[in-house]
């Protein structure tokens, strides 16, 4: 013998499409009423991913790098714009995986950041106050 749900059933499913908790099909157990309009669907959006770009831009403005502490793919490529008015360096502390050498007012270089993930800290080796990290990740 087959049962069949009760009314209160049926009402409770109605009373769901009704204010769009849910998605209203039929199973065959009777007719699930009709939608005039079409739901709303939320949109999803995409948060920040945990790689790195491949290329980063540091810039030398006011005996400051900017932004001080930036992040950039392994092995990928660093530009750094000099619009200080005297000569700076951005060179990593401890091992020194990269030292751009000596930038000059309004010069540009760029160079290969690390192929190994982790934080360098760097300075400007003539005026060693300036500090900035390198993520590389």
């Amino acid at each position: 013998m087959r049962r069949t749900a009760g009314p209160a059933v049926a009402l409770a499913a109605v009373a769901l499409c009704t204010v769009g908790l849910g998605s209203c099909t039929n199973s065959g157990g009777g007719t699930a009423p009709s939608r005039s309009r079409t739901p709303s669907v939320p949109t999803v959006t995409a948060g920040p991913t945990s790689a790195a770009p491949a290329t980063a831009r540091l810039t030398i403005k006011d005996f400051a790098f900017k932004p001080a502490a930036l992040s950039v793919r392994p092995g990928g490529t660093v530009t750094v714009v000099n619009e200080d008015s005297t000569t700076h360096t951005v060179t990593a502390t401890g091992s020194k995986p990269f030292d751009t050498g000596s930038i000059g007012p309004g010069k540009t270089v760029t160079f290969k950041a690390p192929g190994k993930a982790g934080s360098y800290p760097f300075i400007c080796t003539i005026h060693p106050y300036m500090k900035g990290t390198l993520t590389v990740r």
